[in-house]
C-alpha cells in the first residue's frame, strides 16, 4: 500500500460512488470544485494501483473554521479549549478505507504517514472531528487530546500537537 497525493477526480469520483459517499445530488460537483480551488486536500491509499481509501484535509484557523454555520459557537468553545485564541491548523476532514482492506493496521501507516507530511510542511496542529467507534478508537490510541463531544454535529473534537515535548 502506498499514499498519493492528489489523482484524477474522475478516477476518485469512481471510487467515491463505490462507497457509496457524496451521492446527494450535486455533492460531486462541490467537491472538485473545492478540490479545484486547493481548499481541500486529498492523499488517495492505493494497492495494486487501485484505490483502496482517501483522506481529505484542509488548512484553517480557530477564527475563520466553521464561521457562519450553525455550529460556529461549539467548534469555537472547543477549538478554544484545545488550541487558545487564535491559531492555524490543519483539520484532518475524512478518511475512508475500503471495509475489505481494515484491520491491517493501514490507519497507523497512514497517521505515521499524515501526521510526518504535515509536520514537514510545518504544520503542527492537527484536529479531527469523529463519531466513528473506529475512529475514536484510532484518535484516542495515538494520543489525541479529545476536546468533548458537541452535541450539534453530534461528534467529538480531537486534537494533536506535532511539536516536540520539552
Amino acid at each position: 500500500m502506498r499514499f498519493v497525493e492528489g489523482c484524477d477526480f474522475e478516477e476518485f469520483s469512481r471510487h467515491l460512488t463505490k462507497i457509496g459517499q457524496y451521492t446527494a445530488k450535486g455533492a460531486l460537483e462541490w467537491l472538485k470544485g473545492l478540490m479545484d480551488s486547493k481548499h481541500l486536500n486529498l492523499i488517495v491509499f492505493r494497492e495494486n494501483n487501485e484505490i483502496i481509501g482517501h483522506a481529505i484535509w484542509h488548512e484553517t484557523n480557530t477564527q475563520e473554521h466553521r464561521k457562519g454555520e450553525p455550529r460556529e459557537k461549539e467548534d469555537r468553545e472547543a477549538l478554544k479549549k484545545l488550541l487558545g485564541e487564535k491559531k492555524d491548523f490543519v483539520e484532518l476532514h475524512e478518511i475512508w478505507l475500503i471495509e475489505e482492506y481494515r484491520g491491517r493496521g493501514y490507519g497507523k501507516v497512514f497517521f505515521a504517514f499524515f501526521e510526518g507530511l504535515m509536520k514537514n510542511r510545518g504544520y503542527y496542529d492537527v484536529v479531527f472531528y469523529a463519531d466513528h467507534p473506529a475512529a475514536l478508537a484510532i484518535f484516542r490510541k495515538r494520543g489525541y487530546e479529545e476536546g468533548g463531544y458537541l452535541k450539534g454535529p453530534r461528534e467529538y473534537v480531537f486534537y494533536l500537537s506535532l511539536r516536540k515535548k520539552k
